[in-house]
């Protein structure tokens, strides 16, 4: 395989720019003219026309979930006395922060609620009480409802109502849906449909990546190909790191406010000069590279995921899912059957009759955190780091990290939420991009190398951005030497420019499909492409116990990552090359026959994967290897013993 790394020159420019890699949302386009590139103003009411239908599955997959909410804890209640209801109904809003209000109705019919537990804000109080009443009526009928909107914005509310399965009792309550405005407002700055970074928390300027000019973004259009860059810091990679003595010379002479170390690399940030300015003076010294220090952001579009109730509006629906082998049984995760098109796709339920994974192979997800208390996750999660804050959790405060986890291991057959593609492996959280979505080379680099001296057997990075960065390259490759699987999303500006860490070698690059096996519209493409994923409307887990359906590389990602997972839990043997070349080889070919630049070697197949894992375990060669990796090993720990 060829990797395009074009080299770019940071001494021509003052810097260069960064991509998210994370979800660009969308129902599938059918046709095969998604494959073609339909120019800007077409491709931003595409992107338009994708987030309103986000926005809208996002309210139907929430309305969904609250629904199971309610079911489950009625079976609970059943026998209960009111001041046990109480504590339960207490511990159901504690778990499920979105509900704002709940009452209990013990089967009194006519009868006020017997408990409740939380309150009904006054803003929405009165457009609340007729379907709040509405509602309770239903319910003792033994009738589900589900209300219309109620407020707009981050104040946007509904009235659910679920009866017990015997009637007469049941739950209603009052879910706020502030989710939707959050969704909305991520989704214009992943998808690019706002010029990005818009926020003012970083001190940035852009370039283009293709002639390194200067550039100012004041149009979403003109994001495609751009990067951004810290105006006053440098990141230097020395030849022999530097005495105390000549550090201390530095900084005085550029003025450095801060100066973090990695290796022999160093960040420097300066009080009085500028990235251009830091570059040339470094470029004085016995240096590897003097390089700006390069912006990385998500890009990415959420939903919550949930079944609706007959009352409920009906919505667009999820794509269809496609037929296909199904020779083990499908999950009972509620959310599974209707929504995730995105497993049967790939030939996923096929693959776990060879194997559902194990808990040995961690996989770590480079992003933004994960929610480390979801149910559908928890007990996936393993010991992780926060790069953004040292001392504190690997929370995840945007939900990015949270729904690329869920793709890789959600609970499977728990009935509840989304089913993930590995049943067993660890999910590992780093968390280097901060609560705007956004991070820079250092904290990419230092949580690649992070995740990799703590076991992590696979990395997935729905993160990037379009500037071949020297020293997070030097990260990816300590990576790769050490037998990590690297997978990274391609990006969804749908142009050619290849994105790093996409595009390096060392580096598995994805692209997105759709559920008609067509390009995504947002994908981006070109010769660096190894293989294609589901990558649009795809639900999984979301912060604070909630689903989402996003749609982006950022989601097709962990799709190849859960697989690399499951390659090496069918084979642990297997080198990190073995298993990229086993996901190359064992794809399904989409697009022009052979590699091409919009899918790669084809979609992904799991089933088939899998097999070929399976067919080599026992390899005299891999034993081989495998012995003589453990004797290296073992070599380089006396020598560092002395």
């Amino acid at each position: 395989m060829r990797k395009t790394n074009a080299a770019l020159s940071v001494l021509a420019t003052g810097g260069l720019v960064l991509f998210a890699v994370g979800c660009s949302s969308g129902r599938p386009l059918p046709g095969p003219n998604t494959q073609q590139n339909p120019g800007p103003a077409k491709e931003m009411q595409i992107k338009q026309s994708m987030l309103a239908q986000d926005v809208q599955l996002t309210d139907e997959l929430c309305r969904s979930q609250c629904a199971l909410d309610f079911k489950t804890a009625l079976h609970q209640l059943k026998s209960d006395s009111p001041a046990n209801v109480k504590s339960k109904l207490t511990a159901l809003q504690q778990e499920h922060e979105h509900i704002h209000y709940v009452e209990w109705l013990g089967g009194a019919k006519g009868a006020g609620p017997a408990v409740t537990e939380g309150s009904i804000p006054g803003n929405v109080q009165q457009e609340a009480s007729p379907h709040l009443q509405e509602a309770r009526q239903k319910v003792q009928q033994g009738q589900p409802y589900q209300s219309q909107a109620i407020g707009t914005g981050q104040e946007r509310y509904f009235v659910l109502g679920v009866p017990s399965d015997g009637g007469g009792s049941g739950l209603v309550g009052l879910i706020h849906q502030d989710v939707l405005h959050k969704v909305e407002v991520d989704l214009r700055k992943n998808l690019r449909l706002v010029p990005y970074p818009s926020d003012k928390r970083y001190k940035i300027e852009s370039v283009d990546s293709n002639t390194l000019r200067d550039k100012t973004v004041t149009h979403p259009e003109q994001n495609e190909g751009t990067s951004h860059y810290h105006v006053n810091e440098v990141v230097v990679k020395f030849q022999q790191d530097p005495t105390p003595a000549e550090l201390e010379r530095m900084k005085a002479d550029i003025g450095a406010e801060s100066a973090r170390k990695v290796g022999n690399t160093y960040i420097f940030r300066s009080t009085r000069l500028e990235a251009k300015q830091l570059m040339g003076y470094f470029q004085q010294k016995n240096v590897v590279f003097a390089e700006p220090h390069f912006l990385y952001m998500t890009n990415e579009t959420r939903e919550p995921v949930g079944p609706t109730g007959p009352t409920g509006p009906t919505g667009p629906t999820a794509p269809t899912a496609p037929t296909g082998p199904t020779t083990a049984a499908e999950p009972n995760d509620v959310l599974y059957k209707k929504y995730q098109w995105n497993l049967p796709a790939i030939n996923t339920l096929p693959g776990w009759n060879i194997n559902k994974g194990n808990q040995d192979v961690i996989v770590a997800v480079v992003d933004t955190g994960v929610d480390l208390t979801h149910t559908d996750l928890r007990e996936h999660l393993i010991g992780g780091y926060n790069v953004v804050k040292e001392g504190t959790d690997p929370q995840d405060d945007v939900g990015h990290g949270t729904h690329v986890a869920g793709v890789i291991s959600a609970l499977v057959n728990n009935g509840e939420g989304v089913a993930g593609m590995t049943w067993y492996n660890k999910i590992m959280p780093v968390k280097v991009l901060d609560e705007t979505g956004a991070g820079n080379t250092y904290s990419v680099a230092q949580g690649i190398i992070w995740a990799t001296d703590h076991g992590a057997k696979v990395i997935n990075m729905s993160l990037g951005n379009y500037a071949d960065a020297q020293f997070l390259h030097d990260a990816i490759k300590y990576a790769y030497d050490r037998d990590v699987v690297l997978i990274a999303a391609s990006g969804n500006d749908n142009t050619a420019q290849p994105g790093y860490p996409a595009a390096y070698p060392e580096v598995f690059a994805v692209a997105a499909t759709d559920s008609n096996k067509q390009k995504a519209s947002f994908s981006n493409y070109g010769d660096y492409i190894d293989a294609a994923a589901p990558g649009v409307n795809i639900a999984s887990t979301y912060p604070k116990n909630q689903y989402a359906a996003l749609s982006g590389t950022s989601m097709a990602s962990p799709h190849v990552t859960a697989l690399a997972a499951l390659i090496r839990s069918v084979n642990p043997l297997l080198k990190n090359t073995e298993v990229m070349e086993i996901l190359r080889k064992s794809a399904s070919d989409l697009g022009t026959p052979g590699k091409d630049n919009y899918f790669g070697y084809g979609q992904i197949d799991v089933a088939k994967a899998l097999e070929m894992a399976n067919q080599n375990r026992g390899s005299l060669s891999m034993v081989t290897d495998w012995v003589d990796r453990e004797l290296l090993e073992i070599a380089k720990k006396y020598q560092r013993m002395g």
